[in-house]
């Protein structure tokens, strides 16, 4: 289970780790135009590692997850936490992007942002679906963090 959301500089890290590890794990290329040897570029890398990137992974596990803690009961510890407010004051500044503020901008990537999404996890077909078009539309973990 994934505890804490990712902020987008969280996931421009991971991807920036992932790529480093896999430029290890393939090693460097010779140009053959120059036949200098030279690093993998981030499509080659893509295009050498077929399995998903990390932040994918990240997101379909949580969106998974997400459905699970959604069927549970509300007497359950997890729905409680996924479905409730804290109490109290709040820190000054910038609200903390929430777990259940990921799995939104989740769903807004194929324009499902506003819809019921705990109602619709209750239907596994239908969540599996949605699950699986959230992974294969694509993210954006590649926006530029200023």
């Amino acid at each position: 289970m994934l505890s804490w959301s990712l902020t987008l500089r969280e996931e421009r890290k991971l991807r920036v780790f992932e790529n480093m590890v896999l430029r290890r794990i393939f090693g460097p290329r010779r140009d053959e135009v120059t036949g200098e040897w030279r690093r993998l570029r981030n499509e080659e890398l893509n295009d050498l590692y077929s399995l998903p990137n990390i932040v994918r992974v990240i997101k379909l596990r949580r969106m998974r997850w997400a459905g699970h803690v959604a069927r549970m009961g509300e007497e359950r510890g997890a729905y409680r936490v996924l479905v409730g407010k804290p109490e109290g004051k709040r820190l000054l500044g910038r609200p903390r992007c929430r777990w259940m503020d990921n799995i939104r901008m989740d769903l807004q990537d194929v324009e499902c942002g506003y819809m019921d999404w705990i109602g619709r996890a209750q239907d596994r077909d239908s969540w599996r679906t949605l699950v699986s078009a959230v992974i294969t539309f694509g993210f954006r973990e590649m926006r530029v963090i200023s």
